[in-house]
């Protein structure tokens, strides 16, 4: 049961934050990786050993050993051989419980996701079609091809499809969800670190399959904010509508068939 009070440890290392699913998937690997070699070990060392202790050395068998017999089931009451046996297969029981148990104790936290303020995230809608990526955003800012994200901040992704079967993966956040139209399908990610990433389609769809990709760009929270403020539309709108006054009466000013110049009347 030490993997399972691992687990609850591990997933409070740190209070208040959430862990992204990467370092999740890691810790995984990393954990039946090192019990697994550390089995294989034991067993291949207490094979050698046994295959050492027990050689043929020419000399005359232990007709006093009490051996069972073919299809003989050991009870565990004919000496220590039995109990080994039987003591191997309660720890090897153990082993494979508390390993199932953890995992599937990490792969719920995976599924549920993280329960922070909803103000504390960001959703996008993310539609892929033949053959590409759209992504929305709340203020309805939409891109192609191209996602960007803050560093430590939860990201939920829509996900869904215009046409066809898709699927919407990133292998280095660990994140990978179906994209089928008519329905939509929920991930999410949290990555620390900025840089940008590769998202691309897992399902094949069609013979630009494999051009369908689209950048994550992880950026530092306070150029995400600078760069989100720029996307709004209606922000774009009043920038638009100051532009077109100010062109406006740049051409008052220099339109010479109102009888004036610089404004003022000849």
């Amino acid at each position: 049961m030490t993997c399972v009070l691992l687990s609850g440890l591990l997933l409070q290392v740190r209070p208040g934050e959430w862990r992204s699913q990467a370092d999740v998937f890691g810790e995984i690997f990393f954990v039946f990786l090192a019990l697994g070699t550390l089995v294989g070990v034991v067993v291949v060392a207490y094979t050698l050993y046994n295959a050492y202790k027990y050689r043929e050395n020419g000399q005359p068998e232990d007709d006093g050993e009490n051996r069972p017999t073919l299809g003989e089931l050991p009870t565990g009451d004919d000496g220590g051989k039995g109990k080994k046996l039987f003591i191997s297969f309660g720890i090897s029981a153990v082993i494979v419980i508390s390993l199932v148990v953890y995992a599937y104790t990490l792969l719920i936290y995976v599924e549920s996701g993280p329960d922070v303020d909803p103000e504390a995230e960001l959703e996008v809608d993310v539609e892929g079609y033949q053959f590409g990526w759209e992504f929305e955003y709340p203020n309805g800012h939409s891109v192609d091809n191209e996602l960007r994200v803050p560093a430590d901040r939860v990201v939920y992704l829509h996900v869904t499809s215009r046409d066809v079967w898709h699927n919407f993966g990133a292998p280095e956040l660990r994140i990978k969800t179906d994209s089928i139209p008519g329905e939509t399908s929920t991930t999410w990610f949290l990555e620390e670190e900025t840089g940008t990433y590769t998202a691309e389609c897992f399902e094949l769809c069609g013979a630009g399959h494999s051009y369908m990709k689209a950048d994550i760009i992880v950026m530092e929270p306070g150029e995400f904010e600078e760069w989100y403020e720029g996307t709004d539309p209606e922000a774009e709108d009043d920038t638009e509508a100051e532009t077109d006054d100010a062109d406006d009466t740049s051409a008052s000013l220099a339109d010479p068939t109102d009888g004036s110049i610089g404004g003022v009347a000849a």
